[in-house]
């Protein structure tokens, strides 16, 4: 049993060591273009969402209420 405390203790320690190194400074133009492409996202989310809702809202309306 306490061995395999260990080796949960060594996979934590080695995906946290992953997780910091994958933490490395990125030029300000990189984070501007993540900001901007997370924007055009949320926008055609939004777009799609309402899309789905207006084609179920359609479908119900056509069963007759």
């Amino acid at each position: 049993m306490n061995k395999i405390k260990q080796a949960r203790v060594a996979l934590v320690s080695g995906v946290s060591a992953i997780g910091g190194a994958a933490m490395a400074a990125v030029p300000a133009d990189v984070t501007t273009a993540l900001s901007s492409i997370q924007a055009d996202a949320l926008t055609v989310a939004g777009v799609v969402l309402v899309a789905i809702v207006a084609v179920f809202a359609f479908k119900f309306l056509r069963k007759g209420l």
